[in-house]
């Protein structure tokens, strides 16, 4: 790959990809893709940081890479290939774990919202997996990385190990600092049943999302009946603080529409939120279903998938044990 700005960046294959996924990630993805070298992974080792049944990871790892390519992302642009056909990514990870400090993991934010209240129970892997993400970024000595408001932490953290790890084997600007690439547009799309959690898959109620592979009658039954307000819409952000599901159908409607959220204040001020919900389904109906319709089409020739898959590992791989020689090398390891 010619000496240019490196981008890495990995999803999670939990299935079933949603509107928050194509706004805060995929979208970004396929643009980043005309100006820089980029590797998108299929991040099925992070995945089982908790149970996952073993053919539904399978067909998840699948179907987010028939996500990316529906999308619009370009193997032959970007090297596209799931975590764990690469070794690299593991081998690293321990050796950064031992360059890793337990105090570090111990400030991520994360790691407690998703254990929860009994975190002895949670999985080791779901503890350390922060220093595995820094193993994806830093194998590849990337320079960017797409992030949002929940992986600036953890971006940080792959920073601060890189910076350690140049310091502890005496090897100035070996791991290069990725720096942030943070969106100018919304990094995170809301809950439309409650506009103070993030869209996911996790809810249980599946109109709190709109799923790529939704139909154009199920996109306008769950924005008809997403949450809003009663009062009409207001003509300036403040009068929103206090409305996050109100405000949710507008920032969405100003990325979907690819206009500023004041042009879009302005056009809808003084209007009832039917107004705003009818002409956001179209827009969605529009963008969404052909992808939706496109990934049904991908899954439909796994073989091609797994084609698409195992090309990529090979250049991934070519990649990775190079970066991985020489950090054998300045660990001591033979």
């Amino acid at each position: 790959m010619e000496k240019k700005r490196l981008v890495f960046s990995g999803v999670q294959p939990t299935g079933n990809l949603h509107l928050g996924n194509y706004l805060g990630a995929l979208k970004n993805f396929v643009s980043l893709q005309k100006e820089m070298n980029c590797i998108y992974c299929v991040v099925d080792l992070h995945a089982i940081t908790v149970f996952q049944n073993p053919n539904e990871l399978r067909n998840n790892v699948l179907e987010t890479l028939a996500s990316f390519l529906a999308t619009g992302l370009d193997p032959d642009k970007s090297i596209i290939f799931n975590q764990s056909s690469v070794s690299g990514h593991t081998e690293l990870a321990w050796i950064l774990n031992c360059v890793s400090k337990i105090g570090w993991l111990n400030r991520m934010t994360q790691f407690k919202d998703k254990a929860g209240s009994d975190k002895e129970k949670a999985s080791v892997g779901l503890y350390i997996y922060p220093n595995l993400m820094a193993a994806d970024i830093l194998l590849y000595k990337a320079t960017h990385v797409p992030v949002g408001a929940d992986q600036k932490q953890h971006l940080e953290l792959s920073r601060d190990i890189a910076q350690k790890f140049n310091n502890d084997f005496n090897c100035k600007d070996f791991f290069p600092l990725p720096e942030p690439l943070i969106s100018k547009n919304i990094s995170r799309v809301m809950s439309l049943r409650d506009g103070t959690k993030k869209m996911s898959k996790s809810e249980e109620s599946d109109y709190s999302r709109i799923n790529l592979k939704d139909t154009k009658d199920e996109i306008s039954k769950k924005i008809k009946k997403a949450k809003s307000d009663s009062n009409q819409i207001p003509d300036n952000l403040k009068d929103l603080d206090t409305k996050p599901e109100a405000l949710n159908l507008i920032n969405i409607y100003s990325e979907i529409s690819n206009n500023n959220i004041e042009k879009v204040l302005n056009e809808m001020s003084g209007k009832e939120y039917s107004f705003l919900k009818t002409k956001l389904a179209d827009l969605l109906i529009s963008e969404i279903t052909p992808v939706g319709k496109e990934i049904k089409k991908l899954l439909g020739d796994k073989a091609h998938l797994e084609q698409i898959l195992q090309k990529g590992k090979e250049k991934a791989n070519i990649i990775a044990e190079e970066n991985l020689k020489n950090i054998r090398e300045k660990v001591g390891l033979i």
